[in-house]
């Protein structure tokens, strides 16, 4: 049973088998998996498309061509056009986030149509929607590539609705925050080589260098794995320091 609340992906009169290979690919990257085409130059199936797609078609995307765009809309009860251009229509007109939430809110099976690559959708086809869905891109150069047009919007849907990504639920490479007794132990550590080094000059001014030192120190949010890290580094440069020491006096 279709998923009422993901929208299909039409491409009207797609040119290029890799630019449909790579739409493909993003709409799984952010949970769409519902590809129509309308009349794909090249014809169907495409190696190209297969080979740009990195297995998208073949792990989820579902693939169907039409001859026209009224059979691609067979099913859907809200389209959407994508479009650069004004066309002189009275329609809604939304930006990618607005079109996420009129698709999100609505009831059945929504689409987001695009145009081929050589000139977008006809008026024809605009005309066949319910809204428009266009970019806040630079006037100067409007034109986007069709899979990237694509990307935007599957972009704006996976964050409406919250796809966590690969790293949700954890931190890679980070440990559990230091305790705070393991974070004075490392600073009484550190300040205790500082004073055997002589640094702490005047001795009056002591209090104040050391608050700095910790102030400046304790923005780092350090984790256990850290602190013991730094205390190695610091028992590491004390050792040296006697080791230079001996090498003197003798």
């Amino acid at each position: 049973m279709a998923d009422l609340r993901r929208p299909a992906i039409i491409l009207h009169t797609p040119q290029l088998g890799e630019n449909i290979g790579a739409a493909a690919r993003v709409m799984l990257n952010f949970g769409l998996a519902d590809l129509r085409l309308v009349a794909p130059r090249d014809g169907w199936p495409s190696a190209s498309a297969e080979a740009m797609s990195a297995g998208a078609l073949g792990q989820g995307v579902q693939v169907s061509v039409f001859d026209t765009l009224e059979a691609a809309m067979a099913g859907l009860t809200y389209t959407i056009a994508t479009t650069a251009r004004p066309r002189g229509m009275e329609k809604p007109v939304f930006d990618a986030p607005g079109a996420v939430a009129a698709v999100r809110g609505g009831a059945g099976l929504a689409g987001i149509l695009f145009g081929g690559e050589k000139s977008g959708l006809p008026n024809e086809a605009v005309a066949l929607c319910d809204a428009v869905l266009t970019y806040p891109v630079s006037p100067a150069f409007a034109s986007l590539n069709l899979a990237q047009a694509v990307g935007v919007f599957c972009h704006q849907w996976g964050a409406a609705a919250g796809l966590g990504g690969r790293f949700e639920g954890k931190e890679e490479g980070v440990g559990a925050p230091a305790p705070r007794e393991d974070l004075i132990g490392m600073f009484e550590h550190f300040e205790a080589e500082l004073d055997r080094a002589g640094y702490f000059y005047p001795p009056e001014k002591t209090p104040v260098i050391i608050n700095n030192l910790r102030n400046a120190l304790i923005r780092a949010n350090w984790t256990t794995q850290e602190v013991r890290t730094f205390r190695g580094a610091i028992k590491a440069l004390a050792l040296g320091r006697g080791k230079a020491r001996v090498k003197r006096e003798e």
